[in-house]
């Protein structure tokens, strides 16, 4: 799974971190990030949740391209 986070669209608000703690944290300056690693073991369906949940949609899911 690709999780990409659109960072000129993130206002900050946190609901990504508070629905996958596991999945999402805030920077230092309290915008949206992947914690490393978790694209690859996230839950798709909290992942999911999550970029539902962002209020400006910064966050977009997709499958991960099959390998070569």
């Amino acid at each position: 799974m690709r999780i990409r986070i659109d960072h000129h669209t993130c206002i900050g608000s946190g609901q990504c971190a508070l629905t996958a703690p596991g999945v999402f944290t805030q920077d230092d300056d309290g915008y949206s990030a992947l914690l490393p690693g978790a694209a690859e073991t996230a839950p798709r369906e909290r992942v999911t949740e999550a970029a539902l949940s962002c209020p400006v949609q910064a966050i977009a899911v997709a499958d991960a391209p099959p390998p070569t």
